[in-house]
């Protein structure tokens, strides 16, 4: 008799478990990040590399300029390998390049910096990585062109290449 109810309760008791288990990964409290193309970029308050002074977003972005704001990080590899992009973009006049450091070690940050160069007119330290995922940023490297109405128009998400550069390179005519 009690092997009757045995085999049944188990076999219940791992349907209900396939079920709770089934809905949890069914409903992922994951955070995803809001998409901004199209929209104003951000205010936000944020740390110089060098300085450590806090600075806004609006100070950042006042000139009436095409504006590139890449994130990266010295751990990163991909980072270093688009850097003589950024490098070859720094020498244009018509754009501005802020760096946003994502969760690394400053002296670290500084030595990625001295060693390849400097394409940034700012960098900024994201110790948290808050402030990425404000961007809508998902990693490292990721690049947002932000137009002279203080608008991005486009999220590169992974590393700049020779075919993105000119991409960018034809909104700055």
């Amino acid at each position: 008799m009690k092997n009757k109810f045995l085999f049944p309760i188990i076999i219940l008791s791992l349907v209900f478990c396939f079920v709770i288990f089934y809905k949890g990964l069914d409903d992922s409290n994951t955070y995803i990040p809001q998409k901004y193309v199209e929209k104003k970029i951000p205010f936000f308050i944020a740390k110089d590399l060098y300085s450590q002074i806090e600075i806004s977003s609006e100070k950042i972005f006042e000139e009436d300029k095409f504006y590139i704001l890449n994130i990266w990080a010295s751990w990163c590899l991909p980072c270093k390998k688009e850097h003589s992009i950024l490098m070859e973009l720094a020498s244009n006049k018509e754009v501005k390049l802020i760096g946003l450091n994502y969760k690394d070690n400053i002296s670290n940050a500084k030595k990625f910096i001295d060693e390849l160069g400097n394409p940034y007119s700012q960098i900024l330290i994201d110790t948290q990585g808050t402030l990425s995922v404000e961007w809508g940023a998902y990693g490292v490297p990721e690049t947002f062109d932000i137009d002279k109405e203080k608008k991005i128009i486009k999220k590169i998400i992974g590393p700049l290449n020779k075919v993105l550069l000119k991409e960018i390179k034809l909104y700055l005519k």
